[in-house]
């Protein structure tokens, strides 16, 4: 019904006349009730914990936005991080990690086939820890060698870990309102398109978390998912690609843009695109605003915890 409801409004002529009141009516109703039963879904599944986290979160998020003129001069001081860096060694890493871990991933096939699922799973996230280290030795390799101020210049100073892992949390919280928001709206335009059949699907790792219960699964999960991703994702997508967007835009939200839509687009599941792009934003900002990497890799990781924590806990 409500994909008949969809096209039959999609048809209409340009000037709007081709749907009698009463249909258009009635098709509002539809989707009305339709959002209606969405919503309710979720606030049934929603906790007192939930609602103080993005409660907290909406209070900071308008903080932020009065101060900042709705962002608009959030990052009017940000300076461009100072590098020689050219657009093909900027794009090394990443093609360094992708390169490895399908090379790895081949040779598994190869010669670990008919592997019980748990223990494939404990091999894809070896390869997965083990095929960042090249990305990871080059990233630090460019930094020395194409930064004015080597690791620092890249927003990797030891000395900020203390204050980045605080200011980590206060970040996340404003931004998982609008998350879930982009979660819940996709939910709906899903819903209102494929109907009910439609489904938000879960990554594979927290597919993997709660369908094995060996703990070297799990732990290992856990080690990719809140240590190893976060830290390679941001060297790669903000140390390099957004300072190499930057590097040649100067203004910081353009960048930060670029970087995020790149970013976006190397997830393989396209429902989640728009929570990520909303996410990717305030990785970028952390970075902008911060100048220091280690900001944007505490706040991926603390968002990749509480995702593991919450598959855990179902």
């Amino acid at each position: 019904m409500v994909i008949q409801t969809f096209v039959f409004i999609n048809t209409c002529t340009p000037n709007g006349l081709a749907i009698p009141n009463g249909r258009w009516r009635d098709s509002r109703i539809v989707y009305i009730a339709k959002i209606t039963s969405i919503l309710e879904e979720f606030g049934g599944q929603t906790t007192i914990a939930d609602l103080f986290v993005c409660g907290g979160g909406v209070l900071v998020l308008a903080a932020w936005a009065l101060r900042t003129s709705l962002g608009t001069k959030a990052l009017d001081n940000s300076p461009v991080r100072e590098n020689n860096m050219p657009p093909l060694l900027a794009l090394t890493p990443f093609f360094l990690w992708f390169g490895t871990v399908s090379v790895l991933l081949f040779v598994k096939e190869k010669l670990l086939a008919g592997l019980p699922d748990w223990q494939d799973a404990i091999a894809d996230n070896l390869i997965l820890c083990i095929g960042v280290i090249p990305a990871i030795v080059t990233s630090v390799i460019i930094a020395r060698i194409a930064f004015v101020r080597g690791l620092k210049g890249l927003g990797l100073n030891p000395k900020t870990i203390p204050r980045d892992f605080v200011a980590a949390f206060l970040n996340l919280l404003a931004v998982m309102p609008v998350v879930l928001g982009a979660i819940i709206l996709t939910t709906i335009i899903g819903k209102l398109i494929l109907g009910d059949k439609f489904k938000m699907p879960q990554h594979e790792e927290l597919k993997e978390i709660i369908a094995y219960s060996q703990w070297q699964v799990r732990a290992l999960i856990v080690f990719t998912a809140v240590v190893v991703v976060p830290f390679v994702e941001e060297l790669i997508f903000r140390g390099m690609l957004q300072t190499l967007f930057r590097s040649y835009i100067i203004r910081p939200w353009p960048a930060i843009f670029l970087a995020s839509f790149v970013f976006v687009v190397f997830h393989a599941n396209a429902p989640h695109w728009p929570a990520l792009f909303v996410l990717s934003l305030c990785l970028g900002y952390t970075y902008e605003k911060s100048g220091s990497l280690f900001r944007s890799i505490f706040v991926h990781a603390l968002f990749n915890a509480m995702s593991v924590l919450a598959a855990l806990n179902q």
